[in-house]
């Protein structure tokens, strides 16, 4: 009987002890402050498991790569005109451009001959007019007349200035497109408008069809747009590449990757940077225990990486493994 009862007390002595060691292990919970732009752990071991890289600065390199489409091609005529014909993947630049070399010629129409014809009749009226053998009304019906062929030269350079704009708007230069030659294609691209500082007019580009896996094409920046789109602030790029063997057709797919470089600037890891309400933060290790959340700047990426204009220095540790725990912590979600 008594070593069932030392027995007894001994288990829940062990028991006791059991839940003493257990209380002791739990792991303390982060401490946030300062409206959650620090962060500071008690528990070494769960501070272990966040990664940080060395802020510096320096050179980077890498491909911005985008998704391009073919929008136009330019083939020979077979009717024998010396024009020749460019289709487009959007009708309503065909329509455009079409429109365009209508009013054009409509343009030289007036000018060349319609204006010139009106102006040598008015100068016989006005003659006529002066020896008494053409009446006023006459003379006034000469001078409506030249009037009417100036509204009409005036209504058909709007009409192209409507056109024109469409056409640019899409990356397309009416004047390159009647000079391009038979074999020319072109590749419409939109950038990001952070990007566009880093590309010029000129750039060589790799292209990879869709159509074509085994198959390498170049091409060349011949434009880039004016204008930059309001919702997805993206500015599209004309690339113009070789196509005599009438490979590449309207409405083709393909990726496009352009070399960026930037020297001695500071830049961190793409996975490093959090964006909350359209502001961009990132992690920055103090000590041991510590980590602030920083605001800063960003610019264009290259690569993996994006350009820091503001909000770190260098020499600090930025957290590159562990990035949603602490937005978790920081933000509250």
């Amino acid at each position: 009987m008594k070593s069932v009862f030392s027995l007894v007390i001994m288990m829940l002595l062990f028991s006791c002890n059991s839940k003493e060691t257990k209380k002791e292990e739990a792991p303390q919970p982060p401490k946030v402050e300062d409206n959650g732009t620090r962060i500071t752990f008690k528990d070494k071991a769960i501070f272990k498991l966040f990664k940080t890289e060395t802020i510096a600065d320096g050179s980077i390199t890498g491909d911005l790569v985008s998704v391009g489409l073919v929008g136009a091609t330019v083939l020979g005529s077979d009717s024998g005109s010396s024009n020749n014909i460019v289709l487009f993947e959007n009708p309503e630049l065909a329509s455009n451009y079409t429109q365009l070399i209508q009013h054009q010629i409509n343009i030289k129409q007036i000018s060349n001959v319609n204006i010139k014809q009106r102006q040598i009749e008015l100068a016989r009226a006005k003659d006529l007019n002066l020896h008494g053998a053409m009446t006023g009304q006459e003379l006034l019906n000469t001078q409506t007349a030249l009037s009417m062929e100036m509204t009409n030269l005036s209504n058909e350079k709007a009409a192209i200035i409507e056109h024109e704009a469409m056409l640019k708007s899409a990356g397309f230069d009416p004047d390159l497109l009647r000079r391009a030659k038979k074999g020319t294609a072109y590749l419409v691209s939109d950038i990001p408008e952070n990007q566009i500082s880093k590309l010029k007019v000129g750039d060589i580009c790799r292209i990879q069809f869709t159509a074509y896996p085994n198959d390498k094409f170049t091409g060349k920046i011949e434009a880039i747009a004016d204008r930059v789109d309001f919702t997805t602030r993206m500015v599209k790029l004309r690339i113009g590449l070789d196509n005599t063997n009438n490979k590449l057709k309207v409405g083709m797919y393909a990726n496009v990757a352009f070399g960026l470089e930037s020297d001695n600037t500071m830049s961190v890891p793409k996975m490093a940077i959090v964006t909350v309400q359209g502001m961009n933060y990132v992690f920055i290790q103090k000590d041991d225990a510590q980590f602030e959340r920083r605001k800063v700047e960003v610019g264009q990426q290259i690569g993996d990486r994006v350009v820091v204009f503001s909000g770190i220095n260098k020499g600090e540790k930025v957290v590159t493994q562990g990035i949603m725990q602490l937005k978790g912590l920081s933000f509250g979600y």
